[in-house]
C-alpha cells in the first residue's frame, strides 16, 4: 500500500517544484542560509501538495486511465490502491502542507492554498475546457514560483513570471500535441478534450509560445531594470543556452515523436540536461560572481 500510494504521488514530476526556488536565486539569496532553509521547506511543502493533486487526479480519471496503454499500470488506474486510501492519503498531505505553509509564512500559505484549490478544480472541471486546461498548468508554475519569493519575502521580478508562464505553456501544449498523434481515434475516449485539438492547431499555438519565450527572456536580460539590479550587462549571453533548450526540445517532440512526458525528457535526454545545468551555472556565475 505504501509502495502504491509513493508511486502516485509521482517523486519524477518533482522537479518541477525547482520553480520555488527562482525567488531564491535571482534575489541573490542563494548564500543566505535562513532563506535557503526556508527555500527547502517550501520545496518540500509543494512536493506533498503536488502529490496529493496528482492523486486526486489519478481518482477522477482512474476508467479514462484503463484505456491509455501506460497509464493503465498506475496504482489507481490498476486497482493497486483502493480510492479510499488514495483520497485520504491525498487529505492528509493537503490538511498537513497546509498547516506546514501557514508556520512557514503566511502570504506563502495563501498562495500554497490557491494552488490546491486552482489544481484541484482542474482536475474536477477545468481540464475539459479547451485552451483553459493548458492555462491552468501553465499558472501551476508560476504559483510555484511566486510562493517561492513570498516564503523568503522577497520580490520577483515580472518578466521572470512572464518566462515562467510562457516556458510552460510550451511544455503543455508539447504534451498534447503527443497525445494527439500517440492515441489517434482513442486520443478523445482517453482524454474528451483532446477532441477540442487537433496537430494543425497545436503546432500553430507551439509556434506562438516559442517565439514569445524567447523574445521574453532576451527583453528580460538586457532591459534596464536587470542589468541595474544585478550589476551586469553580460546575462544576453545565456541566450544561447535557451535557444539550444527550446529546439533540442522541439526536435524531440516533433522528430523522436517524444513529449508525453516533459520530466523524462528533460531528466534522460542528456544535452537537454547538460545545456539546463551550463545555463544555470553561466546565469550563477554572472548574478553571484560580483
Amino acid at each position: 500500500m505504501l509502495s502504491a500510494v509513493l508511486a502516485s504521488l509521482r517523486p519524477r514530476q518533482w522537479i518541477k517544484n525547482l520553480f520555488v526556488f527562482g525567488g531564491l536565486i535571482f534575489a541573490q539569496q542563494l548564500f543566505f542560509p535562513p532563506a535557503v532553509w526556508t527555500a527547502l521547506g517550501a520545496f518540500v511543502i509543494f512536493c506533498g501538495l503536488s502529490g496529493a493533486i496528482y492523486l486526486l487526479n489519478d481518482v477522477a480519471d482512474r476508467d479514462k486511465d484503463r484505456l491509455h496503454p501506460d497509464k493503465r499500470l498506475r496504482p489507481i488506474a490498476s486497482g493497486r490502491l483502493p480510492v479510499p486510501a488514495a483520497l485520504g492519503a491525498a487529505l492528509v498531505l493537503i490538511g498537513g502542507g497546509l498547516a506546514a505553509a501557514t508556520w512557514l509564512s503566511l502570504p506563502f500559505a495563501v498562495v500554497a492554498l490557491a494552488y490546491v484549490v486552482l489544481l484541484s478544480a482542474y482536475s474536477a472541471w477545468l481540464k475539459h475546457i479547451v485552451i483553459v486546461d493548458v492555462l491552468v498548468v501553465a499558472i501551476g508554475f508560476v504559483l510555484r514560483a511566486v510562493a517561492g519569493a513570498l516564503a523568503i519575502s522577497v520580490a520577483i521580478s515580472g518578466w521572470l513570471l512572464i518566462c515562467t508562464i510562457l516556458l510552460a505553456l510550451f511544455l503543455a501544449l508539447g504534451k498534447r500535441r503527443h497525445e494527439v498523434l500517440a492515441l489517434g481515434e482513442a486520443a478523445a475516449r482517453h482524454r474528451p478534450i483532446l477532441a477540442e485539438y487537433s496537430a494543425a492547431l497545436l503546432d500553430q499555438m507551439i509556434a506562438v509560445v516559442t517565439a514569445s519565450t524567447v523574445t521574453a527572456y532576451a527583453l528580460y536580460t538586457m532591459s534596464p531594470e536587470t542589468v541595474a539590479k544585478f550589476q551586469t550587462p553580460l546575462l544576453p549571453v545565456t541566450l544561447p543556452f535557451v535557444l539550444y533548450g527550446i529546439f533540442r526540445y522541439l526536435y524531440l517532440l516533433y522528430r523522436r515523436q517524444l513529449g508525453g512526458n516533459p520530466t523524462d525528457i528533460v531528466l534522460r535526454d542528456r544535452a537537454l540536461l547538460l545545456n539546463s545545468l551550463l545555463w544555470l551555472a553561466v546565469v550563477l556565475v554572472l548574478l553571484y560572481g560580483g
